[in-house]
């Protein structure tokens, strides 16, 4: 029924209250000019610049830029030009410094896992060094009985560990390397990357190594040194 529609609505505002609600809602609050309306479009004097954006190709080219700006910045500050500093905002580098606090995080943690590890590895190492002098008294007994030094005695006790922690180390390091192999393939395929794998830098492996050397020595010294303090009678009579 086309009469009870136009009853349902009126209109009661007059032209002047109408204008104002149509400014209202369109937000010109102010008279558009030809200035105004070219700025609203994006339009700007490549004379007086307000704000650039720079796209950089890498991270090397970004961090030369980002120094570039950095060094002009001081020496307009040193000069007293503050005028010509040039302000900026980092936003990749505000996201990666976000990244790099969540991977600094991750990197503890497992950092953390790691030491205890080795400290309980550590600990077993001087346990079965230390059995491995007791089941080998009568042995230490026959070799001073032949004429072998208290330092003769550590020495065997020590380079024994020498080679267990070399070889340990060594054989941690070929297991990381088998282990890369799997790992970047299933980080290339949940990603889609082929450019990711998961590397284990010669450097690294090395220090790994030696780290590995050096704590199973530490932790074999204490057992070294009881076995060399024995005395060969009673080692002797040992069986």
């Amino acid at each position: 029924d086309e009469s009870k529609s136009e009853g349902a609505f009126q209109f009661n505002m007059n032209e002047q209250e109408l204008r104002r609600l149509m400014e209202a809602m369109s937000g010109k609050q102010k008279e558009s000019t030809c200035d105004s309306n070219l700025r609203s479009l994006g339009y700007a004097n490549l004379e007086q610049p307000a704000s650039m954006s720079i796209y950089l190709v890498d991270f090397a080219g970004k961090e030369q830029f980002m120094d570039f700006l950095d060094d002009y910045n001081a020496k307009m500050e040193a000069s007293g030009k503050e005028e010509q500093v040039i302000n900026y905002t980092d936003i990749t580098g505000i996201m990666m410094s976000s990244v790099r606090t969540i991977i600094d995080s991750v990197s503890y943690v497992l950092i953390a896992f790691v030491a205890v590890s080795l400290v309980v590895s550590s600990i077993m190492i001087g346990i079965i060094t230390y059995i491995s002098v007791l089941e080998r008294t009568k042995e230490i007994g026959i070799l001073r009985a032949m004429g072998a030094s208290q330092r003769d005695i550590a020495r065997v006790f020590n380079a024994e560990t020498l080679i267990i922690g070399l070889c340990a180390g060594i054989i941690g390091i070929v297991f990381t390397v088998i282990i890369c192999i799997p790992a970047s393939a299933i980080v290339q395929y949940a990603t889609g990357i082929p450019t990711i794998a998961a590397v284990l830098p010669w450097q690294g492996a090395l220090i790994l190594i030696a780290v590995s050397t050096i704590l199973t020595v530490f932790a074999g010294l204490i057992p070294a040194k009881s076995a060399s303090r024995k005395d060969p009678v009673i080692a002797l009579r040992t069986e």
